[in-house]
């Protein structure tokens, strides 16, 4: 029964979330980008096995979650 009940809420609410994830996108991009700086500045280099600029990094692999996420919620 919860199961059943938790895919109708999901069928009911998965274009609000996709609009709310469009809408926002750029907010999210910008936090996780000032979280990632604050993560890059809390690791000194000589602790990183390679020399990578962690934001740029973090920030491709948002936009991928954000993708993926999207790409989900149209295709169910």
């Amino acid at each position: 029964m919860r199961r059943f009940v938790r895919e109708v809420a999901f069928r009911l609410t998965r274009r609000d979330l996709l609009r709310f994830l469009e809408d926002h996108e750029d907010d999210l991009l910008r936090i996780f980008r000032e979280e990632m700086e604050k993560l890059d500045e809390r690791m000194p280099e000589e602790q990183m096995f390679i020399d990578i600029h962690m934001v740029p990094l973090g920030e491709e692999l948002l936009r991928a979650v954000l993708a993926t996420l999207k790409r989900f919620l149209l295709e169910t």
